[in-house]
């Protein structure tokens, strides 16, 4: 559920063509083109596509590639996978295939976020949490009362919260918040230990306290809001949301299923400043300020990285481009680079193993961006 971002990725960036074909069409869902169309090297995503194929690049699902307003390439593998850790076998995957799509659902949350203030249903970012819950009264005290809707986006809510080891030991706050009675209670009952909006640090119960202020604010629960809000004006029927045993409670930071496509789609919505298929969905203001930096990361050589609202962020000061990306555990990615008109969609089956070096963000690296001419 957590990962760096692409550690080079920004050096690689060119130059985007300047050729643009028709916008996307709901009864064919993506207009096909051609990697040379793109000013792609074919030879070089060829091999990529060999290297799946012989597990060079391990149990990678899926790898989509959307560039210059076209599907240049699309292609889907079989492999062994989980849902929601759960063991499903091997499985052979199609265009229709759902998939785990883990922490990038704490993206497809942030936006359902932008539209219930699009809708003023909530007034901004800068909105108190606690003000949504007169429940928990007695905790609105101290620099606990001054928590933001903005604070929770940017993971930056100071809280005493712990997902820096395993998902499978018990000590991890996301499981703790999964085998809590009340998961929505747990996460917000965390004691704040640093002043909000001075310190990132990943964790999941910021997104579940979003969907749950999306449920209080509107009256609908996050699965039936974004399904009403978000995946039908882009034209998605088929997905999944998991959630918490025994209860009606959708597990907001990691528990939705949808298809590649379907994860390409949302791409080019952020790509595209909120417009699909000719229609505004999202205000374009809240996809700026969504992919800003606005909490540093530790750089990583010389990138700047951070985080915005739910995204993970690039900067190459040097090139001053931004890449944003919505990351899952387990190799998921949505890549949204603008300067290219590029979004590229990974899915795959490495859930938990960190330490694996030919990954998502390493078959970018490796033949993607070289490719791009």
């Amino acid at each position: 559920m957590k990962s760096f971002l692409l550690t080079a990725l920004c050096l690689y960036l060119l130059s985007c063509s300047q050729t643009k074909k028709p916008e996307i069409q709901d009864n064919e869902p993506f207009l096909k083109g051609s990697l040379s169309g793109a000013n792609m090297d074919s030879s070089l995503i060829q091999s990529m596509d060999s290297n799946i194929a012989t597990n060079n690049y391990p149990n990678i699902h899926s790898v989509l590639i959307w560039k210059n307003n076209s599907l240049v390439f699309e292609k889907y593998y079989s492999g062994k996978d989980e849902i929601w850790g759960d063991d499903i076998g091997t499985i052979v995957y199609h265009k229709d295939s759902l998939h785990d799509i883990r922490s990038v659902t704490k993206s497809i949350v942030s936006a359902c976020v932008g539209l219930a203030i699009a809708q003023g249903k909530i007034k901004s970012v800068d909105q108190r949490v606690l003000d949504f819950y007169p429940e928990y009264n007695h905790l609105d005290t101290g620099i606990k009362s001054t928590l933001t809707i903005k604070h929770l986006l940017t993971m930056t809510t100071g809280q005493v919260w712990n997902e820096d080891v395993p998902y499978t030991d018990s000590s991890n706050s996301e499981i703790r918040m999964v085998n809590s009675s009340d998961p929505v209670a747990y996460a917000i009952s965390q004691p704040v230990e640093k002043t909000p909006g001075t310190e990132w640090k990943y964790n999941g119960g910021s997104t579940q306290v979003l969907a749950s202020i999306i449920q209080k604010a509107t009256g609908k629960s996050i699965d039936d809001f974004a399904a009403e809000y978000l995946f039908k004006p882009l034209g998605i029927s088929k997905f999944t949301w998991t959630k918490y045993a025994g209860t009606d409670l959708p597990a907001a930071a990691s528990g939705l299923r949808l298809t590649p496509r379907d994860l390409l789609k949302f791409g080019v919505l952020y790509l595209k400043e909120g417009q699909f298929n000719g229609k505004t969905i999202l205000p374009a203001s809240w996809i700026e300020e969504s992919t800003q930096m606005h909490i540093d990361r530790p750089p990583f050589g010389d990138m700047k990285q951070g985080y915005g609202y739910q995204f993970w962020l690039s900067i190459l000061p040097s090139q001053k481009k931004t890449v944003a990306v919505a990351i899952g555990n387990g190799n998921q990615r949505i890549l949204i680079d603008r300067d290219n008109d590029m979004v590229i969609v990974i899915t795959a089956g490495n859930y938990n193993n960190w330490s694996l070096i030919n990954n998502s963000d390493k078959l970018i690296l490796d033949f993607i961006y070289p490719a791009v001419r």
